[in-house]
C-alpha cells in the first residue's frame, strides 16, 4: 500500500491530508509533529487567547476524531532526523525508520532571536510562535507590567495591541526608519503609529536594541543605540520568522530562504513536495515565501491534488492577509513589492480607508482598514487582472464601477525592492 508522510503538524500538514481523503486517495497518510499537541490555529496565539476571549480547546483546527474516522495516523512529539532518499525512508527522533512512498515537508518557519550577545541568559526575553510561548506569555502579562516589544511588524504590533488591552505599559523598538516598512507604505504605517499611540503605545522608530542589564536571570533595563534606556519586565522579539530548511538541505535538496520547489510544489527530487512557510516558489517570475494561512491552506490542497493526479495547472495564488488591532482589521490583497505609487481612498465620514498600491498603471495590492467592500473589491480586481484609473480610486465619491478604465491586463514583471 502507498505510503504519504507528512512532516509538520501545521495548518499545511492538516490541508493536505483533509484534501487527499476528499480526493479518495486510500494509501496510509502520516503527520509527524515535533510538538506533542494536535495541529492547532496560529493567528488567534497572537490576539484573542491572549487576551483570554479564545479557549485552547477552539484552537485546534481538527477533534483527534476526525483524524481518526479518516484514519490519518498522527506522530507527536517526534522530529524527524534524517531523510534517506535513496531509500525512501525516514529516520525519527526515536530511531524509527518509515517507509514513504511520497512525502510532504511542511516544516514551517521558526522566530528569529536575539544574538547571544544581547540576550544573554536573561530568563524574560520571549520569542513567539508556538502554543506553548503563548501560555507562558499569558500567565505573565499582567496589569503594570512594563513590556518591550523588538520589532514593528505586524505580529509586533499585535502583541502591541493585545499588550494595552490588558493594560501593561508598552514600547515598541523598530530599527527601521518607521514601522511597517518592509510591508506598507507610509499611509498604512501612519494610520497604525496614530492608532497605536492614541492606546499609550510608545513607538521608537529608528533605533535598536543595543544591550540588556539586570541581575541574576531577569533584565530590567533595556539600553539602546541612541543611549536611551527603558524600565522592563518583559522583552519580546518579533524580527520575523526563518524557514525550517535543514532537514531538506542535509537531504541534499536545494535550498535559499526556503526548500526550493517548482510550479506544483515539487523539490528536485520528484518524490518530496514542500508547502506554507517553509517552501519557496515561483511566482511572476522570481522565488518567494508567503507566510499566510490562505496560502498554506491552498498551496497544501494544491500538493494533494498533484500527488492524486488531479491538479495539471501551476500553483498561483492570489495572496492575501490580515491583521486585526484593537478594534480594526486590516485585511491586504496582493503583494505591494516594487510599487511606484500608494494612493489613499478615504471616506470623510466613516472610519473605513484603503491604500491601492500601482507599479506605473497596473494595480499591484490593496490594504484595507476596516473596509471590507475595497478589500473584496481589490481582490477581484487582482484575480482579474484589471486595474482601476489610479486618480480616480482617490475620490471616495466615484464609485468602484466608475473607477474602471479600459481594462490592463497585467504582463507581471520581476519584483523589484521597493525606494520608499
Amino acid at each position: 500500500m502507498n505510503s504519504i508522510i507528512v512532516v509538520g503538524a501545521g495548518q499545511t500538514a492538516v490541508s493536505v491530508v483533509l484534501k487527499m481523503r476528499k480526493n479518495g486517495y486510500g494509501g496510509k497518510i502520516t503527520i509527524i509533529g515535533d510538538e506533542n499537541k494536535p495541529p492547532y490555529q496560529r493567528p488567534p496565539l497572537s490576539k484573542k487567547y491572549l487576551t483570554g476571549e479564545v479557549p485552547e480547546e477552539k484552537l485546534y483546527l481538527r477533534t483527534q476524531q476526525v483524524y481518526d474516522d479518516l484514519d490519518i495516523e498522527m506522530r507527536l512529539g517526534i522530529k524527524v532526523v534524517l531523510i534517506d532518499r535513496a531509500s525512501k525512508q525516514l529516520l525519527l527522533s526515536d530511531a524509527e525508520k518509515l517507509p514513504y512512498d511520497k512525502l510532504v515537508l511542511a516544516t514551517g518557519a521558526r522566530p528569529r532571536n536575539l544574538p547571544d550577545s544581547i540576550k544573554g541568559d536573561f530568563q524574560n526575553v520571549y520569542t513567539f510562535r508556538t502554543l506553548d510561548d503563548a501560555r507562558k506569555l499569558r500567565s505573565i502579562m499582567t496589569t503594570g507590567q512594563r513590556i518591550l516589544i523588538i520589532g514593528g511588524g505586524y505580529v509586533g504590533l499585535e502583541m502591541a495591541a493585545v499588550a494595552s488591552t490588558l493594560n501593561l505599559e508598552v514600547t515598541v523598538v523598530e530599527m527601521c526608519d518607521r514601522i511597517l516598512q518592509r510591508v506598507a507604505s507610509t499611509l498604512t504605517a501612519d494610520y497604525f503609529k496614530s492608532l497605536h499611540s492614541n492606546h499609550d503605545v510608545d513607538i521608537c522608530e529608528g533605533v535598536s536594541l543595543r544591550k540588556l542589564e539586570g541581575s541574576g536571570n531577569r533584565a530590567d533595563i533595556a539600553v539602546m543605540s541612541d543611549g536611551s534606556a527603558v524600565g522592563v519586565d518583559i522583552i519580546i522579539v518579533g524580527i520575523g520568522v526563518v524557514p525550517n530548511i535543514e532537514l531538506a538541505r542535509n537531504a541534499g535538496l536545494p535550498v535559499d530562504n526556503g526548500i526550493l520547489v517548482d510550479e506544483h510544489c515539487r523539490t528536485f527530487d520528484p518524490n518530496i513536495f514542500a508547502a506554507g512557510d517553509c517552501a519557496s516558489f515561483p511566482y511572476n517570475g522570481v522565488q518567494i515565501r508567503l507566510e499566510s494561512v490562505p496560502n498554506a491552506i491552498a498551496q497544501g490542497e494544491h500538493v494533494a491534488d498533484i500527488i492524486c493526479d488531479i491538479a495539471t495547472k501551476p500553483y498561483v495564488p492570489l495572496p492575501w492577509f490580515w491583521s486585526d488591532q484593537y478594534d480594526v482589521k486590516l485585511q491586504i490583497a496582493g503583494l505591494n513589492t516594487g510599487y511606484t505609487d500608494a494612493i489613499i481612498r478615504k471616506n470623510d465620514h466613516s472610519d473605513l480607508q484603503s491604500v491601492w498600491y500601482f507599479k506605473n498603471q497596473s494595480l499591484l495590492a490593496v490594504d484595507a482598514i476596516n473596509d471590507v467592500k475595497s478589500f473584496m473589491q481589490g481582490k477581484k480586481w487582482l484575480k482579474a487582472g484589471i486595474s482601476p484609473d489610479p486618480t480616480k480610486i482617490a475620490q471616495s465619491n466615484i464609485s468602484f464601477s466608475e473607477c474602471l478604465v479600459p481594462v490592463i491586463h497585467h504582463q507581471s514583471a520581476v519584483l523589484e525592492p521597493n525606494k520608499d
